[in-house]
């Protein structure tokens, strides 16, 4: 894998000391971080008594050389109507923000490195392969 993007529970497993996704992100060139992703780790560090903490940890993840943010625009959504259509259609519709996940990972030709099973029903989408609950 050249280009990887995490999803959230990929990132929660890499702090929980997971071997295989950090395996993964070792092999890899460039590592995405959606824009998604981050508001809902955010979302999560609000929750919790640790905010500040991990608020810190997640910046110093994003400040590591190989790291990006990545925020979506026009062609993101152009995307997500199309996954989103597409799903609707096949009657297996999955969370909305796991669609914008896909639909930016999508656009920049980047590897879902996820443990979520839902994401091997969208169409064009480089999944990671190792997850063991596949």
């Amino acid at each position: 894998m050249r280009r990887v993007m995490l999803d959230t529970n990929a990132y929660a497993a890499l702090l929980s000391g997971d071997a295989l996704v950090r395996t993964a992100l070792d092999s890899a060139t460039e590592i995405l971080m959606p824009l998604f992703v981050v508001g809902e780790l955010e979302a999560g560090f609000r929750g919790g008594t640790r905010r500040a903490e991990n608020a810190a940890i997640l910046q110093r993840f994003l400040n590591k050389p190989g790291v990006r943010e990545v925020v979506s625009g026009h062609e993101t959504a152009r995307i997500y109507g199309e996954v989103k259509d597409a799903l609707k259609r096949a009657g297996t519709p999955i969370p909305t923000n796991d669609i914008w996940i896909a639909s930016a990972a999508i656009e920049y030709a980047a590897t879902l490195i996820t443990y979520d099973r839902h994401f091997t029903l969208i169409r064009h989408l480089k999944r990671w392969h190792h997850a063991p609950t596949e």
